[in-house]
């Protein structure tokens, strides 16, 4: 069975097919590293924002701390407390919702303190 076809015709046919999917396969896989550059250079970037968001947190919530320890300070009845922790349970994605009940929270303090009376309030 021969069909016009020789060996050496068809050697040369297997080669090129041979190098068409390495090269086909080398393509891909260069694709495929571009991709995971990128989402990797995404990933690093979520990471950094998180930890920005974070330390914006923290010193916010440092700050409304001082001021509350400020405002107690005079009350010689209250046990000194240690800085607040961080609590691991608490939700990152309800950040904004507790940053927003730290003032509430920070004036009804106040209003207490300034409703007790300078007896109380005496060292």
């Amino acid at each position: 069975m021969d069909d016009g076809i020789t060996a050496a015709m068809r050697y040369k046919e297997i080669v090129g097919l041979a190098r068409a999917s390495a090269e086909n396969l080398r393509n891909w896989e260069i694709g495929r590293a571009d991709e995971l550059e990128a989402r990797l250079a995404e990933a690093h970037q979520t990471v950094a924002d998180a930890a920005e968001r974070e330390q914006r947190a923290v010193d916010r919530c440092t700050r409304w701390w001082k001021m509350a320890q400020h405002n107690v300070e005079g009350l010689s009845w209250l046990p000194e407390d240690e800085d607040p922790r961080p609590v691991p349970t608490a939700r990152p994605g309800y950040l904004e919702k507790y940053l927003e009940e730290v003032k509430p929270s920070y004036q009804e303090l106040v209003q207490a303190v300034l409703s007790l009376g300078w007896r109380a309030k005496r060292s």
